[in-house]
């Protein structure tokens, strides 16, 4: 029984940030940064209902990331922490999510917001948003529960991650 896992990118994320510094570090940074999903064209069908739908949850590839850090310093704190408390993106399976608003669906072109990451991202997936499974009421937030007062918009990332 074989261990490696492969997947192939359904498309592609098209972001106004070339590099990873200056990028929002989470979605919610991001209001205002739109981007465009090229889908493969082949998987338009799997698009149908999808427009009823406001927010998309997309899973994606960090292509940039050479190496993967078992402790780090994230953006929001100047404190270490290992890498599966945080969110960034120097993981040992280099995945990330992030939830961003559908404005529309033109053919294998999403046209989404609220887009951080970097241009030409390969994308792995895209899953529908839903409130009632995919808010939690009860979650506490760890070590991030000191930081919600911190304006995540005013935040953006740098080269510790490249």
């Amino acid at each position: 029984m074989s261990s490696e896992i492969s997947y192939q990118p359904i498309g592609y994320i098209q972001t106004p940030f070339m590099t990873i510094s200056d990028m929002p570090i989470q979605p919610s940074g991001a209001n205002c940064a739109e981007g465009i999903i090229e889908l493969n064209p082949d998987l338009v069908p799997g698009l149908l209902d999808l427009e009823g739908f406001s927010h998309l949850i997309l899973i994606y590839h960090f292509h940039l990331i050479k190496e993967h850090k078992l402790s780090v310093i994230p953006f929001m704190d100047d404190q270490p922490h290992g890498i599966f408390a945080t969110r960034a993106p120097s993981r040992p399976n280099a995945i990330g999510i992030s939830i961003v608003e559908l404005r529309k669906i033109e053919n294998n072109f999403i046209h989404i917001s609220g887009v951080d990451m970097v241009n030409g991202t390969p994308l792995l997936d895209i899953k529908p948003f839903f409130t009632k499974y995919d808010n939690r009421t009860d979650a506490k937030a760890g070590w991030l529960e000191e930081k919600s007062h911190i304006n995540i918009a005013k935040i953006k990332s740098d080269n510790r991650f490249e």
